[in-house]
């Protein structure tokens, strides 16, 4: 008579004492927007100087930002705390009923003597070479050099996501940081920055999990809607995929 076998059970089989496996590890999902417009966008280095609103056209620039985040299920926007990122950061949080929450790690970097500059008077400089060329070894006057930047925005992107496991959170910063943390995350080295292109009001995200981390979008202005939680989950239990 042949030997009875026991065929083994489904993997998704509860445990022999009754306990269900552990669900696979939880995704949190960072998008970083760049703030809308101000007068200044474009000819100066407005740096971290106070004072500078959005501009009218960048009022319709955060407002089309927040209609574009409106209908995912974002769980905290957290903003660079001066001016016009925060206005930028009020036009999503608004669409969420969430207050903005003050981020000093996503800060502009300091450009020391260069704020309030025309660009076209710091283009002509020796600096802007380094600047432009070989950023990891560029330190501005009287600021904070750019691989200090990077690090400053690194840790606290990080923290936020260690805060919100399995979620889904907005961080409105600047063009630099944002630019530093996308080659950060993607292993392009900091004198490659200066390729990468970051518009205002534009959406990069970023998914991560135990396995890692992957860019979802990069400088994007389109539809966001490939950034929901798939429909038979909730927000906070999207799960790595496989």
């Amino acid at each position: 008579m042949p030997e009875a076998t026991t065929a083994p059970p489904p993997v998704d089989a509860p445990a022999p004492d009754g306990d269900a496996p552990p669900p696979p590890p939880a995704v949190t999902r960072l998008v970083l927007a760049r703030h809308a417009v101000t007068a200044e966008t474009g000819p100066k280095l407005s740096g971290r100087k106070p004072g500078i609103d959005l501009s009218e056209e960048g009022q319709r620039q955060a407002a089309a930002l927040g209609e574009r985040l409106a209908a995912l299920p974002v769980a905290a926007v957290y903003a660079s705390p001066i001016e016009r990122t925060t206005q930028t950061a009020q036009a999503v949080a608004d669409r969420h009923r969430l207050a903005v929450l003050p981020l000093e790690g996503v800060l502009e970097a300091d450009y020391g003597d260069w704020t309030g500059q025309q660009l076209s008077e710091l283009a002509k400089t020796d600096l802007w070479k380094v600047v432009q060329r070989a950023p990891s070894r560029a330190a501005f006057p009287g600021g904070e050099s750019l691989a200090a930047m990077q690090a400053r925005i690194v840790a606290a992107l990080d923290a936020v996501v260690l805060a919100h496991p399995g979620e889904l959170v907005v961080v409105v910063s600047h063009a630099d940081p944002i630019k530093a943390a996308i080659a950060h995350y993607t292993g392009v080295h900091l004198d490659l920055f200066q390729r990468i292109m970051v518009a205002p009001a534009s959406v990069t995200a970023f998914a991560f999990s135990n396995a890692g981390v992957a860019l979802l979008k990069c400088n994007d202005t389109g539809s966001l809607d490939d950034l929901k939680p798939p429909p038979h989950q909730k927000p906070g239990e999207e799960q790595e995929q496989q």
